[in-house]
């Protein structure tokens, strides 16, 4: 895509228009290039397969059906059966809980999206093949922190630049076709699989989703929930985030079907991708199915419905009452699924799934979203990996209990596995496993992990059972660590110093498995300090943690 590309070039504007509105230069230069190469047609009908069972077998003989729902930066906190947020109630997910299983040390595979999409469509930690940082196009990040350098942080510590050029372009960036996708797993086991919404693992070279086993996809093509000028969608921008901005000046309105032409959308985005989920149970009702339903919400930009908007009157600050209203359509799509599931018979003989790529975000500007953790998306404590990790299928899972051992997002690929009969791949590494024999009591000797890792160039971490060991090691700047133990005071309390000999072990463990990881595919472009308890509408304070990460 050539727009990506000329991304970069927007840079030389800044340089030639000039240097004091160089942020206003380059979003403008942004949105003028989108809009005169982004071709995007009108809304189109999307006509998804149906069938029988190519075996000809009974509802009760068939495996189960497979539902993986994700949301994109949910917060811990806005789940309302994770804690009291009056300002955001999720009953359709509460009562997925309520049905299944909850896992209450649930784990994102990375602080950001896409690492944790590769974990999850490969049953692997994606530093095994070289999917460390998410991709971004060319140009965005020297963007985002000329726009972040507009807004004076003085007490934010030194951003580190990289001299090193990627030699991929964003389409480029993704997981290799060399991977076995849980979509191409359960196609050989005679599964019709699908994909509706976010992919985010490569466009090109046999990297995009329907390339990689989903028999078919409906990609979100772009990333706004609906046109600018739509007077159904309500808005808020952050001034304050310089990743906000960038989005507002590079993003459309747009779908696409199996790799085919841009369309628009006819209606709000999380709406849409259930709609069409809904469509999509009711044309594989009578054979094994698996849905990939990657939504999109509540990520920014913060765009809202208006419908459900005007229900949140009770939420006074704008930007709050947005996000809430994203995730009041979201909750509302898990309960459509969920209806459909039964309308057409198939819920007791289904296993779904439902988690978010990482936690809530910091640059939205909400201190809440992921209570009672420590940190946000784009860090790896708690608040930016712990998120609501569920399991539901009524033919084999009890209801209403709670798992409490350490979780991946890794093992929805091995669970799902399993489900289905598949065996998983022997000839590398795999790193889930089945949860169903936990829960179900058939392998309780142990807990599923010995450790747990985490790595995004200078920020690294290890979990052990109760303890956690974070590191943030950027080039050219003192390496910071700090140890946590995790069953009393959580992330509260430093006990480095009183703990070397827990330090020293998980220091080696984090070693060992580092030493066998592949290098990033491509390298990360700026390491950036966040501040861990401070979102980024308040200003920074001078005893203020901060930790680093690269992307």
């Amino acid at each position: 895509m050539q727009w990506i590309t000329r991304i970069g070039l927007v840079l030389v504007v800044v340089i030639a228009g000039g240097w004091i509105f160089r942020a206003e230069i380059a979003l403008f230069g942004i949105n003028r290039m989108m809009a005169a190469e982004n071709e995007i047609g009108p809304t189109q009908e999307v006509v998804w397969s149906s069938g029988d069972d190519a075996e000809g077998r009974s509802l009760e003989e068939r495996p189960p059906n497979i539902v993986l729902i994700l949301a994109d930066d949910l917060g811990w906190n806005d789940v309302s059966m994770n804690g009291p947020n009056p300002t955001t109630q999720t009953p359709n997910i509460d009562a997925l809980a309520a049905e299944g299983i909850t896992f209450t040390q649930g784990y994102a595979a990375n602080g950001t999206c896409a690492p944790s999409r590769a974990a999850l469509m490969s049953g692997r930690y994606g530093t095994r093949f070289g999917f460390e940082f998410t991709p971004t196009p060319t140009g965005m990040m020297p963007i985002v922190e000329l726009l972040g350098n507009a807004v004076e942080r003085p007490l934010q510590p030194l951003t580190v630049s990289n001299t090193e050029q990627a030699s991929l372009s964003y389409d480029e960036m993704g997981m290799p076709p060399s991977e076995i996708t849980l979509a191409e797993l359960l196609a050989d086991q005679g599964y019709h699989t699908v994909h509706i919404g976010k992919w985010h693992l490569g466009r090109v070279n046999g990297m995009a989703a329907h390339e990689q086993g989903f028999a078919e996809s409906l990609l979100m093509a772009s990333g706004l929930y609906g046109r600018r000028d739509d007077q159904d969608v309500i808005q808020a921008r952050q001034n304050f985030d310089p990743i906000d901005r960038f989005l507002w000046a590079a993003l459309n309105f747009a779908a696409s079907f199996n790799g085919g032409p841009r369309f628009e959308p006819p209606k709000y985005l999380t709406d849409y991708y259930t709609d069409q989920a809904v469509k999509v149970i009711e044309a594989n009702k009578n054979r094994p199915f698996f849905l990939y339903l990657a939504h999109w919400a509540p990520h920014t930009p913060l765009q809202a419905s208006k419908e459900d908007y005007e229900a949140l009157s009770h939420i006074e600050l704008h930007r709050e009452r947005v996000y809430a209203a994203m995730i009041r359509s979201l909750d509302r799509g898990v309960g459509r699924v969920m209806q459909a599931l039964k309308t057409n018979g198939i819920d007791e003989n289904t296993l779904v799934m439902f988690t978010s790529d990482n936690g809530g975000a910091g640059y939205i500007g909400l201190p809440d979203v992921n209570e009672p953790y420590r940190g946000w998306k784009i860090t790896l404590f708690e608040g930016g990996i712990r998120v609501p990790f569920l399991a539901r299928w009524p033919a084999r899972l009890p209801a209403g209990e709670t798992f409490d051992a350490p979780v991946h997002h890794f093992d929805m690929y091995a669970t799902a596995a399993a489900a289905a009969g598949a065996d998983l791949p022997t000839d590398r590494v795999m790193d889930g496993v089945d949860l169903t024999a936990y829960i179900t009591g058939i392998d309780i000797s142990q807990a599923p992990h010995e450790y747990l890792f985490f790595r995004s160039g200078a920020a690294q971490a290890v979990r052990d059972g109760r303890w956690k060991l974070m590191v943030s090691a950027p080039e050219g700047q003192p390496r910071k660590e700090w140890l946590f133990d995790l069953s009393a005071e959580g992330e509260w309390r430093d006990l480095l110093a009183e703990q070397p000999d827990i330090a020293a072990r998980l220091r080696e463990a984090l070693a060992g498995h580092n030493h066998e990881q592949e290098p990033s595919r491509w390298p990360w472009v700026m390491t950036n300090a966040y501040n861990v308890d401070r979102d980024l509408s308040e200003e920074d304070q001078p005893d203020d943690e901060f930790a680093y990460w690269s992307n």
